[in-house]
């Protein structure tokens, strides 16, 4: 089916944001600069965890990977976006097209499942410190973040062997500034029903069951958190949470806003502006929310300088 659209579909047209010249140079300079500060930041993170002796934590350990699938992902989209924002025909192959939707839909569901063991990596840190060395080995860290990035591409050739099999005779341009599930799905003459339901149920089962792995870490923590006597104790423990929470809320919140919303209230341009947020400003503030708030990043970073 693949082979059949590529006859009848070579390449698709992207819509972007705007029409306007002016729009689009101003767009280009502030998504570049948008990039460029995504790419030094969690580049940056992933060089300090390296070469830090002190850093050489599971916790740092599945930072890095964070920052490595920021990167990616952000790196897998950006160029052609900023190529278009400057570019009168606004296009992308067709196979180029599933290619990025395959990349995409890996390391946007890997990174779910990387949230999900950060969390219970400060569930083990915080509620069995005696045997954190013991539950968290070195071993057992690249097990799981191994199973992270095969459970996302596994995933990922599910849905895009599903959508390559639709066929794709009529329109050719996406009202998007990338390939998203959604858009590709109205652009279709198939019937999408059965499509749409498979994508609500597999985005369902990885955004849900890794956020169910998170309330159930946190509970535990505050449970935990709440116990403790000292007075120094408790903004500690809160301290090395929050900054998990805050990456966690605004990841999470764009993909329940994306892909679990009934078709009915789906706009396209709301999708435009929450899709912006999680391939362009959330891997760039992520480096920025574990560093900021975090004493031991900081303190290696004064080393390292």
């Amino acid at each position: 089916m693949l082979w059949e659209n590529l006859t009848v579909i070579s390449e698709f047209n992207l819509m972007g944001f705007t029409d306007s010249p002016e729009l689009q140079v101003s767009f280009f300079v502030v998504f570049l600069i948008i990039y460029f500060i995504t790419i030094v930041g969690n580049l940056g993170m992933i060089v300090l965890i390296t070469v830090d002796p002190q850093l050489h934590t599971p916790m740092y350990f599945f930072l890095s990977n964070l920052s490595l699938i920021d990167f990616y992902y952000s790196s897998n989209i950006a160029p052609n976006a900023l190529e278009n924002f400057l570019s009168e025909k606004k296009s992308i192959s067709f196979a180029g097209c599933f290619v990025q939707m395959y990349l995409f839909i890996a390391l946007t569901s890997a990174e779910f499942i990387i949230f999900g063991l950060m969390a219970y990596d400060h569930y083990v840190a915080i509620c069995n410190l005696l045997l954190y060395t013991t539950i968290m080995s070195q071993r057992l860290c690249l097990k799981v973040a191994a199973g992270a990035y095969a459970a996302g591409f596994l995933n990922s050739v599910i849905h895009t062997s599903f959508i390559s099999s639709l066929s794709f005779c009529q329109s050719n341009v996406i009202d998007h500034f990338f390939c998203e599930i959604p858009p590709l799905l109205k652009l279709s003459c198939s019937d999408t029903h059965m499509s749409e339901m498979f994508v609500f149920i597999c985005v369902g089962v990885t955004l849900l069951g890794s956020l169910l792995i998170i309330l159930s870490s946190y509970t535990y923590i505050f449970s935990t958190i709440l116990k403790i006597c000292s007075a120094e104790g408790r903004p500690k423990a809160f301290s090395t949470c929050a900054s998990h929470l805050i990456a966690v809320t605004l990841f999470y919140g764009t993909g329940l806003f994306i892909y679990l919303q009934p078709s009915s209230n789906f706009s396209q341009d709301q999708n435009k502006i929450v899709s912006v947020f999680y391939t362009f400003v959330i891997p760039m503030l992520n480096p920025f929310i574990y560093s900021l708030r975090n004493k031991e990043v900081k303190d290696a970073l004064k080393r390292a300088i």
